[in-house]
């Protein structure tokens, strides 16, 4: 269906029922993404202020047939939040909407507009004595109403799983700017189709969530955390079914790390403290979150002691004190950073069966090695299977030295987890950059589906045309 543009005429028309200071050029920000692989065209923002504000915007953009580009706080990798070409968009921003609407601290349920930055809401859950685990890189800028729109992931998800299992109800405008409010603190609610897990992951192309009641849980009385020098990925899961016979569920996040994470960290952000002077190639980063008599410590020493046995093992470190504990993970934490200034060829956000990750990682390096000389940055949260497997141009190249052999390696690595049943897309999503590996790889009934939902919902198709669904 034929889109019309967000002109000056249409923005004039919009301000007959809104108030000016909602709408103004968008500023460059609003036409970039964290890589830089596309560039957004001129454009009108618009940045309401209630959900009655989104209403009437969507409303007359439906009428009027004008694609609507949802924003949220900049920090999406697959170019959901950028549209290069077509009928020029109107941007939406939520991040006026960005309060805190109600903490219900026995209940364990906090409700924020979706404009609200996720640090904001960590904060808001432990003032009043509760966890809230999302927890990603960009934390202090993302925003809650793209984490779920894109179901992120993070560190935590082998405790407390994806921003779909934190969500238990959602306020969200639909296509034809009908508001549905399934702002819902039941834990159990059968009445009919899930419209929640339907629109949670759909990347704004199905509507805009304006609002969400989270999960919180208990904080942990203790965090145990620990760097381990391990033998291999496949001794890295053989030690975390061992430390999962130890002490149960209790594990919030267990990273693996490459040597060459460190090598990156060095060569870039030499001021960020590496825990082990000679790294080596595979470690392993873990967190336990525990109460009552726990004792990680013991835990950990038990694993090491047990892994030492059967080989598993290298070496060690537990964090003293909650600045060590804190070096530890800002290793993590700035890898993707390194990752950036470096410049990768090709990068990959995958998944696989627990099984399969070591023989991916022996196969992938083959691969690789027979297209040229790369440097591989392997790491990930090994717990749930979400590896970043990152190839980058040897030392004093570039990556664009290697601008023909990146669609092969993509190619090749994609075509291996799909062999291996994995996913190309873990975390971050499909957005525009992976439509054609949807297309490629999913499953011809799962595409055939998802696009009659779009059709139902959004038959104008004005809800974020070309992400995760050719328009």
């Amino acid at each position: 269906m034929k889109l019309n543009p967000a002109n000056d005429r249409f923005i004039t028309r919009l301000a007959q029922t809104l108030p000016e200071r909602v709408f103004c050029p968008a500023l460059p920000k609003y036409l970039e993404e964290p890589r830089g692989r596309w560039a957004g065209q001129k454009a009108w923002l618009a940045r309401p202020e209630t959900v009655n504000d989104v209403k009437l915007l969507i409303a007359t953009a439906a009428e009027a047939k004008v694609p609507i580009l949802p924003y949220g706080g900049g920090t999406g990798l697959v170019g959901g939040q950028i549209m290069p070409e077509g009928p020029q968009p109107l941007i939406l921003s939520l991040e006026r909407m960005n309060k805190i609407r109600d903490v219900f601290a026995s209940e364990n349920v906090l409700i924020a507009e979706a404009g609200a930055i996720l640090s904001d809401i960590q904060q808001a859950a432990k003032a009043v004595g509760r966890l809230f685990p999302l927890s990603l890189a960009s934390e202090g800028s993302t925003q809650i109403g793209g984490n779920l729109a894109t179901n992120a992931g993070g560190v935590n998800v082998l405790r407390y799983g994806n921003a779909r299992d934190l969500c238990i109800g959602l306020e969200a405008v639909l296509p034809d700017g009908t508001i549905w409010n399934g702002l819902s603190r039941l834990r159990k609610d059968n009445t009919g189709y899930d419209l929640r897990n339907l629109l949670i992951g759909s990347e704004g192309t199905l509507g805009i969530i304006t609002a969400a009641a989270l999960k919180l849980f208990s904080r942990p009385q203790q965090m145990t955390t620990a760097f381990l020098k391990v033998a291999s990925p496949r001794a890295a899961l053989d030690l975390l079914s061992m430390l999962r016979d130890i002490v149960g569920e209790v594990i919030s996040a267990y990273e693996l790390i490459h040597a060459q994470g460190f090598s990156f960290l060095h060569e870039t952000l030499p001021d960020v403290r590496l825990p082990f002077e000679t790294p080596s190639e595979w470690m392993v980063l873990l967190e336990l979150g525990q109460n009552g008599d726990a004792n990680g410590k013991e835990a950990i020493e038990r694993l090491f002691a047990e892994g030492l046995d059967k080989d598993l093992l290298r070496d060690g470190l537990i964090a003293q004190s909650e600045i060590q504990r804190e070096e530890f993970w800002a290793v993590r934490e700035y890898i993707p950073e390194a990752n950036r200034l470096i410049g990768s060829v090709s990068s990959h956000d995958i998944s696989l069966p627990l099984s399969e990750v070591a023989t991916f990682i022996e196969r992938a390096n083959e691969l690789v090695v027979k297209r040229g000389d790369f440097r591989i940055n392997c790491f990930g949260h090994l717990g749930d299977g979400n590896l970043h497997y990152n190839v980058f141009p040897a030392s004093r190249k570039t990556a664009k030295d290697y601008h023909k052999e990146r669609d092969a390696i993509k190619a090749d690595l994609h075509d291996l987890v799909h062999a291996m049943n994995g996913s190309v897309s873990a975390e971050h999503g499909v957005g525009r950059l992976k439509v054609s590996d949807l297309e490629h790889y999913g499953d011809p009934t799962k595409i055939s589906v998802m696009r009659s939902i779009k059709a139902a919902l959004d038959p104008k198709g004005i809800m974020n045309p070309g992400a995760v669904l050719r328009a």
